[in-house]
């Protein structure tokens, strides 16, 4: 069963995708808001998948949180989910390495044929 962590703010859409994730036949390892929480729980809980929204609580956004996360945890593949569609984000997140960019608001065929 692959485990997912959700990084994701906003506490609707964090339990809208959790649930989504669980249909999915998925473990949720984790939800955090915040990039520092994100670096700390991919590291407790080694999650296969982690879906990652840009903009987050804190100091650190997605990309920073990805970029650790994956100088650590090479084989974790990243899915950004985020409302934004700003080409410098993207073009930051593009040098992470990232296996998909999904723009919100999230759909379950999407995560269905990604994950």
């Amino acid at each position: 069963m692959k485990r997912v962590l959700i990084v994701e703010d906003d506490l609707i859409i964090s339990l809208t995708t959790e649930r989504m994730v669980k249909k999915l036949g998925f473990q949720v390892v984790a939800c955090v808001t915040s990039g520092e929480e994100a670096v700390k729980a991919a590291e407790e809980n080694k999650p296969d998948v982690i879906l990652m929204d840009i903009r987050l609580n804190g100091q650190m956004d997605g990309i920073e949180a990805t970029q650790q996360i994956l100088d650590s945890l090479e084989k974790t593949r990243v899915i950004y989910v985020t409302g934004n569609t700003d080409n410098a984000y993207r073009e930051r997140a593009e040098q992470t390495g990232y296996d998909a960019y999904l723009i919100k608001p999230l759909r379950l065929d999407d995560l269905k044929s990604i994950i």
